[in-house]
């Protein structure tokens, strides 16, 4: 080669980031480093696609994820493009149930998203496909999806398939019940052990409509994953189809310069509660969309989640409310049978953007002619119900205030819908003193029991309690004793269970001023929480309480307990997202 000629190197986009790390001479050292990986020529002129894998031997959701990252990453490649896969963190939410440990399980949303962010950001990458197996995991993924705003697709590693124990299906929500009902003496130990032996039979996300599963299908409502992508379960060969079309969709997403704010409105959040509402999704959805919300700059409330439940029946009568699970709901068509419904109801905007470039009603329709959505009359499901004749004339959120919760509190109809509690409150300062007063038999019908300082800040890191809320169905108290708390609720509660109680204890909010013996009273149709006190008297014991020191004062928890923001808001922690 004369002094005179330059080495080739393929054309690339001069508009795409990584040309920041991948042209010009002055980029030579750059590129030895990405040829020390195995990229060539034909790479480095490509679209940088990041696959962000949360793969980890802690949980059975996210054990097979180096499998989905792979069929992902081998059709980027396919596509023209350039996979780069790097790893994140994830927290078993199950495993860490009833810990101290659980309260790594929010801070985990938002590392995930930090960790996710710093890597697109330092690496100059064009594109991601982010995959998700744990809870935290889903919204971790689209939080960072949309703090980079680069053309991305959500891919959910799939849901784990139903155990079986005496002929009958399963699911993890059964153990945890059956340790309330050892306790109560209506089921023996052996027993409890079968069960736990086959409850969980491979990898995949917990099976019923809990925090996983709703959130996956959240993806697809909002439009960051393609319709039909949440339903096949993990070992079916049908995920494996699911991460190349993802692989493939980020590639074309670059191309097309789709990005999550093309797709993010305000209506787009609007068809996510409207899919959560119907389907009996997880109380945990409305705080993940809430900052998902925030950090997309889309003014979204917590009572904006009641008003579409009210206008928006349940129509699938899924675990944990029902008997049923994901996987019966892909038999029959996945999400997209749902969305149809709803659509066809008027109850779903249907001109809302998708990650295929296709709106919402055109990709329904693309489906159908594809022959991957059965015809709605052909569909015989005894847990699918339609508008006209729905399971309940009304979602299954409820968003209740009053004194107690100012800043609204979250429930999950499971049951009866007109569910009206009065009683006495027994006062807990934290889950395991909760958890240690039910598995004596202490309780009775017709308590309340509430549980503090378990909020984003005063945990921090605001627990879900499944222990408890497990322990109470399991001993037959489901329906006829509340539970209220400034913490979370697992996406497998059932019950009486009043969640993300707002303002928190810690932050000077009323449920720190209860007192045993309180009169509390929860009313699900007058959307009420109250207790019996004026409001001189709350401020006074309020004044008089001394200030909570925080349970972390170094390390992570520390940290992000310092920065997170209020339940009512989705506890973010991005000082760039909606202020409380």
């Amino acid at each position: 080669m004369s002094q005179q000629e330059e080495p080739h190197h393929a054309d690339k986009d001069p508009d795409l980031r990584s040309t920041e790390v991948t042209q010009g001479v002055e980029k030579a050292p750059h590129r030895a480093m990405f040829r020390a990986m195995g990229y060539d020529d034909e790479d480095l002129a490509a679209p940088m696609v990041g696959v962000a894998n949360p793969a980890a031997d802690i949980t059975p959701c996210n054990v097979h994820l180096d499998d989905v990252a792979d069929s992902a990453y081998e059709a980027v490649d396919a596509a023209d493009g350039m996979p780069i896969e790097f790893g994140t963190i994830t927290i078993s939410d199950a495993i860490s149930m009833g810990t101290e440990g659980m309260k790594a399980s929010l801070t985990s949303r938002e590392v995930i998203a930090d960790s996710v962010e710093l890597v697109s950001f330092g690496e100059r990458m064009d594109g991601l496909v982010t995959i998700g197996g744990c809870d935290k995991n889903m919204p971790g993924m689209m939080m960072a999806m949309i703090r980079t705003d680069l053309p991305s697709v959500f891919l959910y590693g799939g849901s784990i398939m139903p155990g079986e124990h005496e002929g009958r299906e399963i699911t993890v929500q059964n153990v945890f019940e059956g340790v309330g009902a050892v306790a109560q003496g209506e089921m023996s130990e052996d027993e409890l052990d079968e069960m736990e032996r086959h409850a969980c039979p491979g990898a995949g996300s917990c099976g019923g409509m809990f925090t996983a599963n709703t959130m996956a299908s959240v993806a697809e409502a909002l439009g960051l994953a393609p319709l039909g992508a949440a339903g096949p379960p993990a070992e079916h060969e049908d995920r494996y189809e699911v991460a190349e079309r993802a692989g493939e969709l980020a590639v074309d997403a670059i191309e097309n310069d789709r990005k999550p704010s093309d797709i993010l409105t305000k209506k787009s959040f609007e068809n996510a509660i409207a899919l959560q509402v119907a389907v009996g999704g997880s109380t945990n959805a409305v705080l993940h969309l809430l900052a998902m919300a925030a950090e997309a700059g889309v003014d979204l409330s917590i009572e904006e989640f009641d008003e579409i439940s009210q206008r928006t029946p349940k129509i699938a009568d899924l675990q944990p409310g029902g008997t049923r699970v994901m996987n019966d709901l892909y038999e029959i068509g996945g999400v997209p049978v749902v969305l149809r419904r709803l659509l066809d109801a008027g109850l779903l905007h249907g001109d809302q953007l998708t990650i295929t470039g296709r709106t919402i009603a055109e990709e329904l329709e693309h489906l159908e002619s594809q022959g991957e959505l059965p015809d709605d009359e052909e569909i015989e499901a005894d847990f699918l119900y339609t508008v006209d004749e729905p399971k309940n004339e009304e979602g299954a959120i409820r968003i209740l205030t009053g004194n107690l919760a100012p800043g609204g509190s979250v429930l999950k109809v499971t049951g009866d819908d007109d569910l009206h509690h009065e009683g006495p409150v027994r006062v807990f300062e934290g889950e395991e003193d909760a958890m240690k007063y039910v598995q004596e038999g202490n309780v009775e019908s017709g308590d309340v029991i509430a549980i503090r300082n378990e909020g984003p800040r005063g945990g921090p890191g605001m627990r879900e309690m499944l222990g408890v809320t497990a322990a109470v169905a399991g001993q037959d108290h489901a329906e006829d004793v509340a539970l209220i708390t400034d913490g979370r609720f697992s996406g497998a509660t059932r019950g009486f269970s009043i969640g993300h109680v707002a303002p928190e204890a810690y932050t000077g909010g009323p449920i720190g001023a209860l007192e045993d013996g309180d009169v509390i009273t929860v009313d699900i149709a007058d959307r009420t929480l109250e207790v019996d006190l004026t409001d001189e008297e709350i401020e006074r014991r309020l004044e008089e309480r001394d200030e909570p020191e925080p349970n972390y004062t170094s390390g992570v928890m520390a940290k992000y307990g310092q920065s997170f923001g209020s339940a009512e808001n989705g506890a973010v922690t991005n000082p760039g997202a909606k202020e409380d």
